[in-house]
């Protein structure tokens, strides 16, 4: 069931092909499973153990100083930039740099909010309340929640909320559960606009976390939340509408919103959307449950800093509190040792990993012929 691979043998998409879904009913049999489970267990302990004896779990104190500092100089560089620049059209730019801006410090969120910055939880928390909340004006207690659920069960149906959007059908049953011409038709297209929708999702993010802290759900600091997306969005908008008369001022916060969506999803999307889908029903090892779930993208240190260290996904999924810069290092190892067990490890460009989205969706939206895989039978293919 699990013929080995060498390292050089880790797949590269090389064309849009539809995703695969993981059944129950594709689950190796016991006498298959067993052995191969626990070799894996007792190997992903060993390669736990050589990630720590390499100093790859340390924390790097300094490299994240530099980060955090340098992006509160940059954006009040930023803020200074704004107010020289003052009543122009040029602005529409600066909000696009703005958004940009964003991102990188979300990005920083993300790494203290999987405890890569500090020891200390509290730090963490509330660096990302921080940066979450009062910089960026997302709440970090619903992105924390939805987060770790997907972490937990990358790509499970009913699991991962990260498949489960309003907007667009990851799988047939969704694709199939509209009754009209144009949503049907919209559907069946629906990998055509899927980067386009991105132009909303920033808009999306403050809704749903402004949402979620204001609703009845039992909440951590919910008032710490609140008042730091308050302040933060009243003042940026006051900040906007006070510079710029009102028409610049909303084109100004619109072209911030949709460059800041479309950043944040074309960064997120590469890494699990066309990889399998797992039937709710179907158990795997933890292994297993993060890499075949998971894609990386390939590329030197711009992919890097241009994804956040999200081009290594594997890695940060198998070891989710390890420091960014030490994704790269880990690479190599998690990469033999997945060859070593027989267990596909995915690698593709990130133009193909767009294609690959765009083409997974529209075989989801078309509802043709059953296009799903079980990736045991897949891997037997390839070789």
């Amino acid at each position: 069931m699990t013929t080995l691979l060498t390292p050089t043998a880790t797949r590269e998409h090389q064309a849009p092909r539809p995703s695969t879904t993981l059944r129950s009913s594709d689950k190796p049999s016991r006498s298959d499973a067993s052995p191969i489970r626990d070799k894996a267990g007792s190997s992903f302990t060993a390669l736990t153990r050589s990630i720590h004896e390499m100093g790859l779990m340390h924390r790097r104190y300094g490299y994240y100083w530099a980060k955090l500092i340098g992006a509160v100089l940059i954006l009040a560089g930023w803020v200074v930039g704004f107010i020289l620049i003052g009543d122009s059209w040029w602005q529409l730019a600066n909000a696009a740099v703005l958004a940009v801006l964003m991102t990188q410090i979300s990005f920083l969120g993300h790494d203290a909010a999987h405890r890569q910055i500090f020891k200390s939880g509290r730090w963490n928390d509330w660096v990302s309340l921080i940066i979450a909340n009062l910089l960026v004006g997302m709440s970090y207690g619903w992105w924390q929640s939805k987060h770790n659920r997907h972490h937990a069960n990358p790509n499970k149906v009913g699991a991962d909320p990260d498949v489960a959007l309003t907007a667009i059908a990851f799988t047939p049953e969704r694709a199939t559960r509209h009754r009209s011409r144009l949503m049907r038709w919209l559907v069946a297209h629906q990998g055509w606009y899927f980067f386009p929708i991105l132009l909303l999702e920033g808009l999306s993010l403050h809704k749903d976390g402004i949402s979620r802290i204001i609703s009845r759900d039992k909440i951590q600091r919910r008032w710490v939340e609140i008042g730091f997306i308050t302040f933060r969005l009243a003042g940026f908008a006051a900040l906007v509408f006070l510079l710029l008369p009102p028409g610049k001022a909303l084109a100004f916060l619109g072209v911030q919103l949709a460059v800041f969506g479309l950043y944040m999803g074309s960064s997120f999307a590469p890494n699990h959307i066309g990889m399998p889908l797992v039937s709710p029903k179907l158990k795997l090892d933890f292994l297993r449950r993060q890499v075949l779930m998971s894609r990386n993208i390939s590329g030197g240190p711009l992919i890097s800093v241009f994804m956040g260290g999200l081009n290594y996904q594997i890695e940060h999924h198998l070891f989710p509190s390890m420091a960014r810069p030490y994704l790269r290092k880990a690479q190599p190892l998690v990469a033999a040792y997945c060859a070593a067990q027989g267990v596909p490890y995915t690698r593709t460009t990130l133009w193909q990993s767009y294609r690959i989205v765009i083409g997974y969706l529209n075989s989801v939206g078309l509802r043709g012929k059953d296009p799903f895989l079980c990736p045991m039978v897949a891997q037997r293919r390839a070789l």
